[in-house]
């Protein structure tokens, strides 16, 4: 979204923000942008299964600056805490990812193949693994981690606690977060059960400072059959190597595309 100080300051004037500036000792309030962030990152990380669907847009920025965006929706199944299941479709990948906490399989439907590897431990470690072996994403998997709270504010140097908003008819908490490479948004539900509905991410290091949107609904915390994290090869399907080229095709944007704001 494309803005300047001015404008933003102007805004946050309007609303009444609550600024926060991350410190060590920092003392909480009841409008403190970490406390608020802290209560959905326990919140989650204390349920043993979790379940949610998931719309995502990116957007990137083409040699012309013209902003384009690109959408794909897909389902979360997790189970604390080694097992995980996630489906992405869109224009230009329909991928699974199955973790059993042993291996890890992934999936394209378009591609009509699939990558193995030996990832024993815990979703953590295997989501760290992944995004450090081959440069793969999931949508918002930093929310997933168990030291989310540490992980999202590792480097935040400014917070704030925006106000409320609603999203897709949930009352939240709108928080916003600046770091030295991007600004971030987050909507959490207000009350009893404080899951996340809303993740905005802004790059501050691209023109035209692309944005990666994910909103996530029908949370759950039913139990899961253990046949959901079981991986079956779909007829036909090749199986390649991790590294191979073949990988690109499990992307949400078309091969050579610039990622634009993914975090």
């Amino acid at each position: 979204m494309k803005s300047n100080r001015r404008v933003h300051k102007t805004i946050y004037a309007m609303l009444g923000a609550a600024t926060v500036v991350v410190a060590p000792g920092l003392r909480a309030h009841a409008d403190d942008p970490a406390k608020i962030l802290k209560s959905m990152s326990d919140y989650l990380a204390g349920q043993k299964t979790l379940s949610a669907s998931f719309d995502s847009d990116i957007e990137i920025i083409t040699p012309e600056l013209q902003k384009i965006q690109f959408a794909s929706s897909g389902e979360i199944k997790m189970s604390r805490p080694d097992k995980l299941r996630v489906r992405r479709t869109g224009g230009y990948a329909d991928v699974e990812l199955v973790y059993d906490g042993k291996l890890i399989s992934i999936y394209g439907n378009n591609a009509k193949s699939y990558v193995q590897a030996d990832a024993p431990g815990t979703i953590d470690k295997m989501i760290d693994a992944l995004q450090a072996r081959s440069g793969t994403g999931m949508p918002g998997a930093d929310l997933l981690l168990s030291n989310a709270f540490d992980e999202l504010m590792a480097t935040v140097i400014e917070g704030k606690h925006i106000g409320q908003g609603v999203v897709d008819g949930v009352e939240c908490e709108h928080l916003a977060f600046r770091t030295p490479d991007t600004d971030w948004q987050i909507w959490i539900g207000a009350g009893a059960k404080p899951v996340p509905h809303k993740y905005v991410i802004t790059s501050k290091t691209l023109a035209g400072a692309p944005q990666y949107t994910l909103r996530i609904k029908d949370w759950k915390t039913d139990a899961l059959n253990a046949d959901v994290f079981a991986f079956v090869a779909p007829a036909g399907a090749t199986k390649v190597d991790l590294e191979s080229a073949a990988i690109a095709e499990f992307d949400e944007l078309p091969p050579g595309t610039p990622t634009g704001a993914k975090k």
